[in-house]
């Protein structure tokens, strides 16, 4: 097999890390962390790493971390599960009115999104009652929750169940998109929302605790871990896979809502399909590689098995994909899970303005004020040089372009 489609960083004393980034910038800082966290004495055969790669807290986003017998909970983040999920429906853009600005008020009143704090009232992007259809998904998660706040207590104030079926903020959205064939899909991107985040903490802060001797030690203190067969491995594993579930079950509330939302809109009858699974892309499972059992972390990175559908969002102004895996061993079978930014958020909102917003945006229905500046399109990758730096893990299905955009 020929291995001209990845570049290899290698240093001394670390694993082998193989990136798919041909013709894709990657900053110096985001290499170094990726050969800080290579170091680890755990790690299975190389890492792995997207072309949208950028730095990320404690490990790189856009990397592919398979380990034995430890794991590092920073590396899987604080929005555990964080993901997508995709729908295809009958329509066709025809169908679609031709103003969609009571489309997109129809979506933004179906799901609670953004953030408010203050003391006096609730926060905007929770539930103050949650509906009949929340109560439904919670029942099923509601059990081994409890498993849970009996050993961590504090996981009990949350937001959890008021979280369930909302947006959240930053880079998580709702959209209504058309494919090349002009049919009309919805597209949603959120996860774990508050209870994902508090459980991330409480384990990163556990294991930095559990490691204090050894801390000095490791190459970034965010590359504490835990050792399997110790009692917070078990735990972290368990916790992180209700995280995961119950971010699963966050986008399936929201993208019936947002169906309903559409069809209170649009008065023809529709059929859904869901083509594209409900993927996560910060998330941690055991998959099996070069024959052997292994944890596999992917932080900014979707699961690309052969055959197996997943989804490649740009930014919001930019081109999405929903793509098929072809199953490439050497990637961990894995693939990007988007366009990578290329500045952070501050910088984006010091460079560009509300016009810039504006201009960058103009064919979507969407925000265009200043608090959204650092989504603007800019600030992320090309994302066709994105695709083409991946054109060995995955082929693209359908290219969709969005035309609402629901910001948190």
């Amino acid at each position: 097999m020929q291995h001209n489609d990845y570049n290899l960083l290698a240093r001394e004393n670390s694993a082998p890390v193989k990136m798919w980034t041909h013709g894709v910038p990657v900053e110096p800082e985001a290499r170094e962390q990726l050969l800080n966290t290579a170091k680890m004495p755990f790690i299975f055969k190389h890492l792995a790493v997207m072309p949208d790669v950028h730095l990320g807290k404690g490990s790189t986003i856009g990397s592919v971390i398979p380990t034995k017998g430890a794991i590092i909970p920073a590396a899987v983040g604080v929005d555990i599960g964080c993901g997508m999920i995709a729908v295809r429906t009958s329509l066709l853009a025809g169908d679609l009115p031709d103003n969609l600005s009571g489309l997109r008020s129809a979506i933004e009143q179906a799901v609670p999104h953004g953030r408010s704090v203050n003391r006096s009232k609730r926060d905007k992007g929770s539930w103050s009652r949650p509906p009949e259809e929340v109560d439904a998904h919670w029942a099923s998660l509601a059990p081994r929750f409890k498993r849970l706040t009996d050993k961590y207590p504090r996981l009990l104030k949350t937001n959890n169940y008021q979280h369930l079926g909302t947006l959240g903020t930053g880079n998580h959205f709702i959209e209504v998109c058309l494919d090349e064939q002009q049919r009309v899909w919805v597209m949603l991107h959120s996860g774990s929302r508050g209870v994902g985040n508090a459980i991330g903490n409480v384990f990163i802060t556990l294991a930095q605790q559990d490691m204090q001797q050894h801390i000095a030690n490791l190459p970034d203190r965010n590359l504490a871990y835990f050792r399997e067969g110790s009692k917070h491995y078990d735990d972290y594993l368990e916790a992180v896979e209700w995280a995961q579930d119950f971010a699963r079950h966050n986008r399936e509330v929201m993208m019936s809502r947002v169906l309903a939302a559409l069809s209170s809109i649009v008065t023809k009858p529709f059929m859904t399909q869901q083509e594209a699974v409900n993927c996560h892309h910060n998330y941690v499972q055991k998959e099996t590689h070069f024959g052997e059992e292994v944890l596999v972390t992917r932080k900014g990175a979707v699961s690309a098995q052969k055959g197996q559908m997943g989804i490649i969002p740009g930014s919001m102004g930019a081109k999405s994909f929903i793509v098929r895996g072809l199953g490439n061993e050497e990637s961990f079978c894995s693939c990007s899970h988007g366009a990578g930014r290329t500045m952070s958020r501050t910088a984006a909102k010091k460079r560009f303005t509300v016009e810039d917003q504006i201009r960058a945006t103009a064919h979507v229905e969407c925000r265009k004020d200043s608090e959204v500046i650092d989504e603007i399109p800019m600030a992320y990758k090309d994302i066709d040089a994105v695709m083409a730096a991946q054109a060995s893990l995955v082929e693209v299905v359908h290219t969709l372009r969005q035309v609402v955009c629901v910001k948190g």
